[in-house]
């Protein structure tokens, strides 16, 4: 078993991360690359939030805390979640974790047994990809397409199910795609949940991040849903905390329990020190998330008019920071185009392919750079589109 799961993990590794790998090594020799790639906001914490972090290390935060997390923050973790129109979670049901990565390989671990099968969205987050195949889990990866705007609904759900399927992922707003589930379309998935005893792992770490009229439904909140139902989120996207290392997941009592184990023998607990961040950034004030928002918004705007003109479409981006461009209307294919783009025109976008997407069409493309620099790499895209579109001519 150990050798199979070696060699799993081998393969996970070398499919999703490979052109990862080599477009980073590619990056490391060029000038003045514009990172469009990595989720990472290049916004600073807040400041109130980085003075409680120090002010937690002066008053001697070094130390393993509760391994389940800081009872005061799980407290906040509660009343956040029910403030914005979650259920409502006892403190005790509710796990503080490095991250919200390290949470979905937990709660893989701790729900899915070799031979389950794992539903996930197709583009999605990789890492559910790799946590199921580490436990032996089947993945059932439901194609989403331009047709629904990336979303996934309940007849590509239903379609899906088989007798082994145990657990579906939502990831609402996505990523890589930046879409918004309606929320009318939320409740008809969980009903296909409840008819078919699916558990639901509702990744809401974007759910504060959304523009216009768009707003991401908190699953557990429906009827019939909290007792299925795993929210995980956690404080990087939303508060610019990403470094801190700050997740959660919150779930059903039967469940969390084991799940508390697996969490407690990885890491032991987070970091003292990040927990009291969160508490502050959860706690305190809230205009900085507003911000953060319209800051990502502005950008959005302007991204989506860069590629309107060079007749890129794209995914309407209604969540998260990313936006989601069809560049193989170049006329290459999007890992081509992304490394023509990083050479050429040094700037980093992702293919589509990174998060399991089925077509070699779709780049990923982050609002995590100011909106100067983001017209400058529309006009080096600009440059690279054009000369992938004269040599198109010429053959």
């Amino acid at each position: 078993m150990t050798n199979a799961r070696t060699r799993l993990a081998q393969r996970v590794l070398l499919k999703d991360q490979h052109i990862v790998t080599r477009m980073m090594e590619l990056a490391s020799g060029l000038p003045d690359v514009i990172k469009l790639g990595r989720g990472d906001p290049d916004l600073d914490t807040p400041a109130h939030i980085i003075r409680a972090g120090q002010e937690a290390l002066a008053a001697g935060a070094t130390h393993y805390t509760n391994p389940m997390g800081l009872p005061e923050l799980r407290q906040a973790i509660s009343d956040n979640i029910a403030s914005h129109g979650g259920a409502r979670y006892a403190p005790e049901n509710i796990v503080v974790t490095p991250g919200g990565q390290q949470a979905m390989f937990i709660i893989a671990l701790g729900l899915l047994d070799p031979g389950d099968e794992l539903l996930i969205p197709c583009p999605g987050y990789n890492p559910y990809l790799q946590a199921a195949e580490l436990t032996e889990a089947k993945l059932v990866e439901i194609r989403m397409s331009m047709e629904t705007n990336f979303t996934l609904t309940a007849e590509m759900v239903r379609a899906h199910i088989t007798p082994r399927s145990k657990v579906l992922v939502l990831i609402n707003p996505g990523n890589p795609t930046g879409t918004v589930i309606p929320p009318e379309e939320v409740e008809r998935i969980c009903e296909v949940a409840k008819e078919h005893d699916l558990i639901v792992v509702s990744d809401e770490i974007y759910a504060r991040i959304v523009y216009g009229d768009h707003r991401a439904q908190p699953v557990a909140a429906l009827p019939g849903m909290q007792e299925r139902t795993i929210t995980l989120s956690g404080v990087s996207k939303a508060y610019a905390m990403t470094g801190w290392r700050v997740g959660y997941f919150a779930g059903p009592s039967d469940l969390m329990p084991a799940l508390a184990e697996i969490h407690h023998a990885f890491a032991i607990s987070t970091s003292a020190v990040g927990q009291w961040a969160a508490l502050a950034a959860l706690t305190g004030p809230q205009e900085c998330v507003e911000e953060i928002r319209q800051t990502f918004d502005e950008r959005r705007r302007v991204l989506c008019a860069g590629l309107d003109a060079l007749g890129i479409p794209y995914a309407e981006p209604e969540g998260a920071f990313y936006v989601y461009a069809r560049v193989a209307e170049t006329g290459v294919p999007a890992t081509e185009f992304c490394e023509r783009l990083l050479t050429e025109g040094q700037v980093m976008i992702f293919p589509g392919k990174i998060y399991g997407d089925y077509t070699d069409d779709f780049a990923r493309m982050s609002l995590t750079q100011s909106v100067p620099r983001i017209e400058e790499a529309l006009r080096r895209m600009a440059s690279v589109v054009e000369s992938i579109r004269q040599e198109q001519s010429v053959t």
